[in-house]
C-alpha cells in the first residue's frame, strides 16, 4: 500500500474512533473489542491513534470525559457530583474527584462554586490577544437550528495560536490546487479552549467543497463534521476576540439558558477569515452543540 493510501486509511481509523468515543463517552468503552471489531490488532490500534492525534486514546477518552464534566458542573446545578461522574462514564466518584482535581487543579465542588471562572481566566490570560480583548457578546442573541453533517477535508494542528495561520494558507494551498471555487471554511475547536491548555488544544482547520467531485491532487483526510441541534451565534470581531465568545457561551449564556451542551466539539464557519484576511477581522457563525435539559 503507497504512503499516501496508508496515511489516509489511518486518519479514516482514528476519526472512526473518535467519533464512537464522543457518541459513547459515558459508557464503558472497551478497547479490545473496539480493536476486533476495527479488524486490527490492539498495539496498531494504540499505535496508529497516537500518530494521528498525538495522545493515546486512553488519554483522549479522559480528556472528553473530563471535558464534559466540566461544562455539566455548571449547567446541571441539580445533578449531584455522582450523577454528573455517572453520566461521564466514571462508575466511582473517588475516581472521579481524583482524576477531576489531577486536571483542574480543584475538587468538582470547588470548580461548581466558581473555580470554573478562575482556571478559565488563566488560560485566557495566556493568550496575549485574548487578555485585552474587551469585547462585549451580552447582546447576543442565537438560534437553535439542526445542522446536517459535512464531509469535510481538514489538517489537524494541536495548539491554538497565530501559528493557526499557517495550517489556513496550506489549506488555501490546497483549495487552489484543486481549483475548488465554491467552498466552506470551518474551525472546529475538538478541545473546548477554555478549560485546556492552549498548546494542548487540537484545533481542526476545514474546507466542505460545495459541489462534490474526484479531487486528483489531494492527500488530505476527510471526516464528517458533526450535525445535530445547534445554539449558532453571528459574530464579527477580531484575533483574541473568540476566546471571549468562547468563555461567555460557555459560563454565561450556556448556565441559563435551559439547555446543556454535549460531547460533539463546537466550531465557526467563516464568512470572513481572520486567519486569511489581512485586516485580521473575522465574520462568523458560532457553533455550540446543545440539547435540552
Amino acid at each position: 500500500m503507497h504512503k499516501k493510501e496508508t496515511q489516509l486509511k489511518h486518519s479514516r481509523l482514528s476519526n472512526d474512533l473518535m467519533n464512537y468515543i464522543t457518541d459513547h463517552i459515558e459508557t464503558d468503552i472497551n478497547i479490545d473489542e473496539l480493536s476486533e471489531s476495527f479488524g486490527i490488532s490492539k498495539f496498531h490500534f494504540h499505535k496508529i491513534f497516537k500518530e494521528q492525534m498525538g495522545v493515546n486514546i486512553y488519554e483522549m477518552i479522559k480528556s472528553i470525559r473530563l471535558q464534559k464534566a466540566s461544562n455539566l458542573l455548571i449547567t446541571n446545578s441539580h445533578s449531584t457530583i455522582t450523577e454528573v461522574a455517572n453520566m461521564c462514564g466514571y462508575s466511582a466518584q473517588t475516581s472521579f474527584i481524583r482524576a477531576f482535581k489531577q486536571r483542574f487543579d480543584m475538587t468538582p465542588k470547588a470548580w461548581r462554586k466558581g473555580g470554573y471562572r478562575e482556571y478559565s481566566n488563566r488560560i485566557l490570560s495566556s493568550s496575549e490577544t485574548a487578555s485585552i480583548s474587551d469585547a462585549d457578546f451580552s447582546h447576543l442573541v442565537p438560534k437553535i437550528i439542526k445542522l446536517a453533517p459535512r464531509k469535510a477535508y481538514y489538517i489537524r494542528h494541536r495548539g491554538y495560536s497565530k501559528k493557526v495561520m499557517t495550517v489556513w494558507q496550506k489549506m488555501l494551498a490546497w483549495i487552489y490546487t484543486n481549483e475548488i471555487e465554491n467552498y466552506m471554511e470551518i474551525g472546529m475547536y475538538h478541545d473546548n479552549p477554555i478549560v485546556t491548555s492552549l498548546d494542548q488544544c487540537h484545533y481542526v482547520a476545514c474546507v466542505v467543497p460545495e459541489n462534490e467531485k474526484e479531487l486528483k491532487n489531494t492527500n488530505l483526510p476527510t471526516f464528517s463534521v458533526f450535525g445535530g441541534i445547534y445554539a449558532t451565534f453571528e459574530v464579527e470581531g477580531k484575533y483574541g476576540d473568540i476566546l471571549k465568545l468562547i468563555q461567555w457561551v460557555y459560563h454565561h449564556w450556556l448556565p441559563d439558558s435551559g439547555y446543556e451542551t454535549t460531547t460533539k466539539p463546537s466550531y465557526t464557519i467563516f464568512k470572513k477569515n481572520h486567519f486569511l484576511s489581512e485586516d485580521a477581522l473575522f465574520e462568523i457563525t458560532y457553533c455550540v452543540p446543545v440539547k435540552y435539559l
